[in-house]
């Protein structure tokens, strides 16, 4: 056979972008648009709403410093707790054995402060507190803090 003689091989069918991967997407109209972007304004007006209300309500921190098993019956914490100074706040603190059940329990009144005090502008106290416990407590720690008024 020569050359000439043997069938050659078919075309490829014409292939397009179009074809492949479907046409062209349409633009958006006008009216889709506009609403498009009173969505997008609605939404940034609420989160920034919800920003300066967040920021604008009362909050307290705090960290513990350490604490002390003196006894099987006693247990000591020190904290510290950061707030404004003209408010007043609670803090529960709570005493722990070995397998993490609460041996001792108590929520500390923490009133408000001199604003001229430490280098915070008096936002930090140091607090220590002494639990009376069921059993031998291993740890101690500050469960929670909050500011009484701002909880109802």
């Amino acid at each position: 056979m020569t050359s000439e003689e043997q069938p050659a091989a078919p075309a490829p069918a014409p292939t397009s972008l179009a074809n492949r991967y479907g046409g062209q997407k349409r633009a958006l109209g006008g009216k889709a648009k506009r609403n498009l972007l009173i969505v997008a304004l609605a939404a940034g007006i609420g989160v920034m709403a919800w920003i300066s209300t967040s920021a604008a309500t009362e909050s307290v921190g705090f960290k513990d410093i350490g604490y002390s098993t003196p006894d099987a019956t006693l247990a000591e914490i020190d904290f510290q707790v950061t707030k404004n100074p003209g408010t007043a706040a609670k803090c529960a603190v709570k005493a722990l054995d070995s397998k993490f059940a609460v041996v001792g329990w108590k929520v500390l009144d923490v009133g408000p402060n001199a604003a001229d005090a430490g280098t915070d502008g008096g936002r930090t106290t140091v607090h220590r507190v002494r639990l009376h416990t069921e059993s031998q407590a291993v740890s101690a720690v500050v469960d929670n803090c909050w500011i009484p008024d701002a909880a109802k």
